[in-house]
């Protein structure tokens, strides 16, 4: 069913308890799950995320005690709002979620929001349910990531303060948010996090082919989002190399600065690597770490593993390097 877009239109919906849903506050572990040799580790990883297909792990979203979860839309746009009460900053997070532009906001993303704001020390976190393809093609999450970003200025955040996360098909849209920001002569937010990040809907790049057997979260054993990726939908009839869907052959310089995160057996790591050359061309301050091993989006899949809490302490140590508190 087609979502139905008046301009606009702003609601407020519907507020969570906390006591109902009340949880304990994720904490950034000291360390996660390390194993003997590689093997043990694949092994683990494939068994995991074969239970995951199969509909044998789901997650169930908590609120965290003191906590509260609203809901509203932005003309038309679903909107969820996370804010923290005991936290004075006035940093926020805007998240951007992936699933290939088929795949909707859900708990797994939220309870990924809810790390993101920890470990940026955020008060207040934003998810939208940007529309999705194949029902609604480019620019349709764009138009719904802009709106949302406009209405957060207009609420009052403060941009510099703005910490934008997109993981996936949500790295995509991060950078082609920043892009249509420039465009506009809108402010950037004063970051992008971007996790495994879908940089172009070009079919071609080696690690495509060549990590489509050791990517176990996006790769083969993966149906539905291996299809996708190798035959995205999202664009329409656009050209997979123009710019608007394939950011690393856009001109970024202006955007903000960015940290990039892959892991070295997933399918997007060339992409990962040329959004460095290109930004690091386009004289962006840039870091790109390559988590070796790490199939796609390991963090948001496989929180528990070593390698994901390294990348959390870089996401905290990058967020405190580039924004005061």
């Amino acid at each position: 069913m087609k979502k139905k877009f008046l301009a606009g239109v702003l609601s407020l919906s519907l507020l969570f308890g906390s006591t109902t849903f009340a949880a304990p506050a994720w904490k950034l572990p000291a360390s996660g799950k390390i194993f003997s040799t590689d093997a043990a580790e694949q092994n683990y990883i494939a068994d995991y995320m074969g239970k995951f297909f199969r509909g044998e792990i789901k997650t169930k979203f908590a609120v965290p005690d003191g906590w509260s979860h609203k809901k509203f839309s932005v003309n038309g746009v679903p909107v969820e709002q996370l804010t923290n009460s005991k936290q004075k900053s006035g940093r926020v997070v805007l998240q951007l979620h992936g699933g290939g532009y088929i795949d909707g906001l859900g708990d797994l993303h939220r309870d990924f929001a809810v790390k993101q704001m920890v470990l940026s020390d955020a008060r207040e976190g934003y998810m939208l349910d940007y529309r999705l393809a194949p029902e609604n093609l480019y620019p349709a999450a764009l138009d719904d990531a802009v709106a949302v970003y406009k209405e957060l200025l207009t609420r009052g955040v403060d941009p510099k303060n703005l910490i934008v996360f997109g993981d996936s098909a949500g790295g995509n849209l991060a950078l082609e948010l920043s892009l249509r920001l420039k465009e506009k002569n809108l402010p950037q937010p004063a970051m992008l996090i971007l996790l495994s990040p879908w940089t172009t809907l070009e079919t071609d790049l080696p690690s495509r082919a060549g990590n489509s057997e050791r990517d176990l979260i996006l790769g083969v054993t993966n149906p539905q989002m291996y299809n996708e990726v190798c035959n995205p939908t999202y664009g329409g009839k656009i050209s997979l190399s123009d710019p608007r869907l394939s950011p690393i052959h856009a001109d970024l310089t202006g955007l903000p600065p960015m940290l990039i995160q892959v892991g070295g057996h997933e399918m997007f790591l060339d992409e990962g690597i040329e959004l460095l050359k290109k930004s690091a061309a386009d004289e962006l301050d840039v870091t790109l770490t390559v988590y070796r091993g790490m199939s796609h989006d390991f963090a948001l899949l496989l929180p528990e593993l070593d390698d994901s809490i390294k990348s959390f302490a870089e996401i905290k140590n990058f967020v405190n390097l580039h924004l005061a508190r």
